[in-house]
């Protein structure tokens, strides 16, 4: 189950939307890869857990990471238990929850 979860994860990363406004860019895989191998963020998988943790029995529904104002930035929306979707914005370096809403 959990390698369906992270296999879905990288497949919304790697399908991630092509928009997006000037102050903030998708990333491809290619470049989260490199960044984590680099050191410069932390895996995805982590993160992907300490938002898990904040609303049990949830299930991910999409995560992309992006560049906003110079910072890289996880978002991950997932869906909980009580079918609520929370979209959570998560700094990619150091795991620090930026945002945490109800998505509309």
């Amino acid at each position: 189950m959990k390698n369906a979860v992270y296999g879905v994860a990288l497949l919304a990363l790697v399908l991630g939307s092509s928009g997006g406004t000037v102050l903030a860019r998708d990333l491809s895989q290619d470049t989260a890869l490199r960044l984590r191998q680099e050191g410069v963020i932390l895996p995805f998988e982590q993160l992907l857990q300490s938002a898990l943790a904040r609303y049990p029995g949830s299930r991910l529904l999409e995560a992309e990471l992006e560049r906003e104002h110079g910072t890289y930035v996880y978002e991950v929306e997932l869906l909980t238990p009580d079918g609520v979707v929370r979209e959570i914005e998560m700094d990619a370096r150091d795991g620090r929850i930026l945002k945490d809403k109800e998505d509309d």
